[in-house]
């Protein structure tokens, strides 16, 4: 068996302290929040590969974000909404936000929600979606956040999991000026769907009126939330492995599959995370861009800051609209200092003039956060030296509901490593399996990131009705041990620090050689013209896979022509050649104007291959702009 590489210096003693004393260590953690009723043990692993956390503590997470703020913080900005399609902006203290949250407790509870139903949100990003989150579990109930823009299938397809009694919804969302009519969706959903909410909460924003109302089903926020002025709604005390939320992720067998987590160990987890991951201190302001219907905005945008006792800042909009200066603009307006993005959008913003990084006063913030899929070294360098802020890496996943690789700013000033997401957080015991051997691999081996069980707190519990997928789906990988399989490539260093490669389905291999497609990518941007790359893996009779590449460049006009596209080509296989060697030259380089996303922001790259296939691109109800596909299409001459 290889030696594991380490963590060194005074982040590594706190690392093996999570590991070898974990009763000591969480116990100490679990200090940071308040608990109703004192735990008995710190875990209970007793039936593996599930682990409960904090066992007989009872705890709430709305009571952890707000009330205990009171007394301190009540007259501190709790959130700030910025919305960049309406050109609003709202602030609500720590005492309005509890009282908005207490009155729609008490619209939920006046359609019979209670402790363990199910709540399902389907918004845009608008306050209320924060109120309705926090005032379901403030009485015990359990959250489904959906993604607002999911189509009607999907969205029908999370009800019948996940059987909600109460749904929530507005009249639309907006994006990039474009409005997104949810409430017929929603309507459409419940058609569709076996399992019907007998109520739907219908937050008015004034943007569409095609939605239907449904006599003696539908409710209306705006009076219901008058009716309730003066409500009062204690928090519910809540055993720590009570659920608080389900959300879905994407499933190979087509059925989504529901993420359950804990009350009491997420809690604790994002209390910690604030201090040694994100170093952000109570009383300062946060700001995460992504969306409250992904992983990032449940931990980052409601509840991590809040507990933290920070302002969280809540954007509606994307990041070059009214212009690509938005973001920095709300950092000096509203003294951020710490940030979370994504690679994909930092990326975006590079095909900007970079004056716009410049423009406006960012000196309050110290760190920027970047996650959501491996952050290329370009692009990292880009954003650090415009910026002239510090780039923190990291890597998680929907299921562990926090960073699983990083590096801890709150514990010491770690240094970074280019193009590696950082080191093993504390909690989480890493190994790199070979794929078939199961054999832990040695430093820079390609292997398969697993986590040892017990998962630490605030990781997924579950799958939301489902204990045998859970185990099926996640631990049963590899026969030699039964580990929790991310299903991402990665390799380490001497040091610790691990590179995320991508997806194991996205490693190809060609003619016998693994190739990470991210890899590829990455030296491809190298290329002074590439702005944004996606790189797939195509069948080919001779070599197995062949990598196909797809290009966004920054100078349109050098790939106007057919001879400057075949220059241009050349151009950049050799700048692989060059990175990488000429096994990893793709097969052919095709120049676009836009890549297919999702409305995240992720690259549909199983979509990109199954059309360079010729197969069904598959499921595209997330898909930001359809028009993308066709340019992949077009490029391939179909």
């Amino acid at each position: 068996m290889k030696t594991q590489a380490k963590p060194t210096g005074k982040y590594a003693s706190f690392y093996q302290r999570s590991l070898t004393q974990p009763e000591t260590f969480w116990t100490g953690e679990a200090k940071a929040i308040d608990w109703m009723k004192p735990f008995q043990h710190v875990r209970d692993f007793s039936r593996p590969p599930f682990c409960k956390w904090f066992v007989g503590g009872q705890t709430n997470l709305c009571h952890n974000a707000l009330d205990r703020h009171l007394t301190k913080r009540g007259q501190q900005d709790a959130l700030i909404f910025v919305s960049a399609e309406t050109s609003q902006t709202v602030r609500y203290t720590y005492r309005e936000l509890h009282a908005e949250v207490n009155r729609f407790a008490a619209i939920l509870k006046a359609q019979g929600v209670g402790k363990g139903d199910r709540v399902l949100i389907y918004m845009p990003m608008v306050p209320e979606a924060v109120f309705a989150m926090l005032a379901t579990v403030r009485i015990g109930a359990i959250h489904s956040v959906v993604f607002g823009g999911f189509a009607a299938a999907s969205l029908a397809a999370r009800i019948d999991d996940a059987k909600p009694k109460v749904m929530v919804t507005a009249d639309a969302g907006l994006r990039m000026g474009r409005i997104i009519a949810l409430k017929p969706l929603a309507d459409e959903a419940i058609d569709l769907s076996k399992f019907k909410p007998e109520k739907v909460v219908m937050i008015h924003r004034g943007l569409d009126f095609t939605g239907k109302h449904v006599p003696g089903r539908d409710v209306a926020y705006a009076a219901a939330r008058l009716q309730h002025i003066d409500a009062e709604v204690p928090c519910e005390p809540l055993e720590s492995s009570h659920p608080s939320y389900i959300l879905y992720t994407s499933g190979t067998t087509g059925k989504p599959k529901g993420v359950q987590r804990d009350t009491g160990g997420y809690a604790v987890a994002l209390a910690a995370s604030m201090k040694h991951i994100f170093d952000c201190k109570p009383g300062e302001v946060y700001f995460s861009t992504s969306d409250i219907g992904w992983v990032v905005g449940h931990s980052y945008i409601v509840y991590g800051p809040l507990i933290n006792g920070s302002t969280t800042v809540m954007f509606e909009g994307v990041p070059i609209k009214p212009d690509p200066g938005v973001w920095w603009r709300i950092v000096a307006e509203h003294k951020v200092t710490t940030m979370f993005s994504s690679p994909t959008a930092i990326r975006v913003l590079k095909k900007q003039d970079p004056a716009w990084l410049r423009k406006y006063d960012v000196s309050s913030l110290r760190l920027l956060f970047l996650a959501g899929e491996p952050l290329d070294e370009p692009t990292s360098d880009w954003i650090e030296k415009g910026l002239g802020v510090k780039i923190i890496d990291n890597y998680w996943q929907t299921e562990t509901g926090w960073p699983i690789l990083s590096t801890f700013q709150g514990v010491e000033k770690m240094p970074t490593k280019l193009g590696a997401a950082g080191v093993p957080a504390y909690g989480y015991k890493l190994k790199l399996l070979h794929e078939e051997t199961g054999q832990e691999v040695g430093p820079g081996e390609k292997g398969v990131l697993t986590i040892v069980p017990p998962l630490p707190p605030g990781a997924m519990s579950t799958i939301w009705g489902d204990d045998h997928r859970f185990v099926e789906t996640y631990f049963k990988s590899f026969k030699t041990e039964m580990v929790y399989s991310t299903f991402d490539w990665a390799t380490k260093d001497e040091k610790g620090y691990h590179t995320v490669l991508g997806r194991s389905d996205d490693v190809i291999n060609v003619a016998g050689h693994r190739l990470g497609t991210r890899e590829i990518e990455e030296a491809i941007q190298m290329h002074n013209n590439i702005a944004e790359v996606a790189v797939v893996g195509v069948a080919d009779q001779l070599k197995g896979q062949v990598p196909m590449a797809f290009a966004v460049v920054k100078n349109a006009d050098r790939v106007a022509t057919n001879e400057g596209r075949e220059q241009e080509e050349k151009s950049v296989m050799a700048t692989v050649d060059k990175e990488l060697g000429a096994i990893a030259r793709p097969a052919r380089v095709h120049f676009v104007t836009l890549l297919p996303k999702t409305r995240s922001g992720k690259l549909l790259r199983r979509s990109i291959q199954a059309l360079c296939e010729g197969r069904d691109p598959g499921d595209l109800t997330t898909i930001e702009d359809p028009s993308a596909l066709e340019q992949i299409k077009a490029a391939l001459g179909r």
